[in-house]
């Protein structure tokens, strides 16, 4: 059994077989899921976990080079939008609409339990070095 870490086998699994360029999409649970991308469900009930808990879980243990987000977030859901700006000052912002299309091409799909609005974020692997 693992020590630390992500211990969820099926994300833990899927996280390992990532590569450099592979999206990763970190939505709330009322995020549409496209057809495609493998997806782990870690929502349990409303708010649990949450965005904020998994999105700092997964950063733990990625390598992430580039990050994108529904510029409808930073009105809707101000506590989204400032963790996204702590954790990524280049993130690019786009219309959720876009950010829906984008998800499609995802490698993986994290679903939270998040209830809040706009808690979504599309990840862009990068590499150790």
């Amino acid at each position: 059994m693992k020590r630390a870490g992500i211990l969820n086998r099926h994300l833990a699994g899927a996280l390992a077989e990532l590569g450099h360029g592979d999206g990763v999409l970190v939505c709330d649970a009322g995020m549409p899921i496209p057809a495609g991308p493998r997806v782990v469900d870690l929502a349990f009930r409303a708010g649990v976990p949450s965005f904020a808990e998994v999105l700092e879980g997964l950063l733990a243990e990625l390598v992430v080079e580039g990050a994108t987000a529904a510029r409808e977030v930073r009105e809707a859901n101000p506590a989204a939008a400032a963790l996204l700006a702590g954790e990524f000052p280049a993130l690019e912002l786009v219309a959720h609409e876009r950010l829906k299309e984008l998800s499609a091409g995802a490698r993986l799909v994290v679903r939270t339990g998040e209830a809040r609005p706009y808690a979504n974020v599309l990840l862009r692997c990068g590499v150790f070095f």
